[in-house]
């Protein structure tokens, strides 16, 4: 626990800098405070309006576990079908890299009038956003296989279906798994973009609604309390996954829970 706490320390103290420093910046009326409000005022807010920012981060925590779980599924199924068929990779993978440009505003409105002002829309549009990651590092984990582990499957007379299993896939899972926290970290903000881009009804809407709602009614601290939450949100699902996944990928070589959020970190071998 101490050396998890001395690990913390230099996140901690940029953390703190960095609040001192917007704090400062707000004080010596550089800004004005209705454009950026001070901490102190942000942490007012986020304690006075506990409940309503709690009710609304359960909604959007429901929209990103869903949304990051069909990504993954989705992202890892396809990554794999797109390694097994190279005329299937050379038909989708385009399509897929174009789907990360598509401007969620402007299909918002398609997407309620098929489905309606539930939380489907918001689902596939989170979805749509966080799919890429895990279908690139599928593919690439299962690419960087070791070809002597496939001969040796070979030789010992293994199908093409289990070599998949038995050589492909347990070295293409850690790679899925840093897409994944990849997807996590930009689900949260793709629920956002979401609850934004499509209509929403209900008293509670979600952090992404009630930060447009609070900045269109020059409420900026409570607007700012809600962003706040979000980024605490996004850091608790990005290591909770990198915890879950020394379960998930035991074999995998992991250096450290601070490795590149883009890739696994190897550790050095001896040669």
């Amino acid at each position: 626990m101490r050396r998890r706490v001395l690990h913390a320390l230099p996140a901690i103290a940029l953390a703190l800098a960095l609040v001192g420093v917007w704090e400062a910046y707000v004080d010596l009326g550089l800004v004005n405070p209705i454009v950026l409000p001070a901490p102190h005022e942000v942490a007012a807010e986020a304690w006075n309006n506990a409940g309503l920012l709690a009710a609304n981060l359960e909604l959007t925590a429901q929209e990103v576990g869903l949304g990051v779980l069909l990504a993954l599924l989705c992202g890892f199924v396809l990554g794999v079908l797109i390694h097994l068929s190279p005329p299937l990779r050379r038909a989708v993978y385009p399509l897929a890299v174009g789907s990360q440009a598509v401007p969620v505003a402007l299909i918002g409105v398609l997407l309620v009038f098929w489905w309606g002002f539930g939380v489907l829309p918001k689902l596939f549009v989170i979805v749509l956003i966080c799919f890429f990651p895990v279908v690139v590092t599928t593919v690439d984990g299962l690419a960087a296989v070791d070809p002597d582990q496939l001969k040796l499957l070979r030789t010992l007379g293994a199908s093409r279906w289990q070599a998949l299993r038995f050589g492909e896939l347990p070295a293409a899972v850690p790679a899925a798994l840093s897409g994944a926290r990849i997807a996590l970290a930009v689900g949260v903000i793709g629920a956002y973009i979401a609850e934004t881009s499509t209509a929403t009804s209900g008293p509670y809407a979600g952090l992404g609604h009630q930060i447009n709602a609070d900045i269109n009614g020059l409420q900026t601290p409570r607007a700012y309390a809600a962003a706040v939450v979000l980024f605490v949100f996004a850091i608790a699902c990005f290591y909770t996954l990198a915890l879950a996944e020394r379960v998930l990928a035991p074999w995998a070589n992991r250096s450290s829970l601070s490795s590149t959020p883009y890739g696994p970190t190897t550790r050095g071998e001896n040669r």
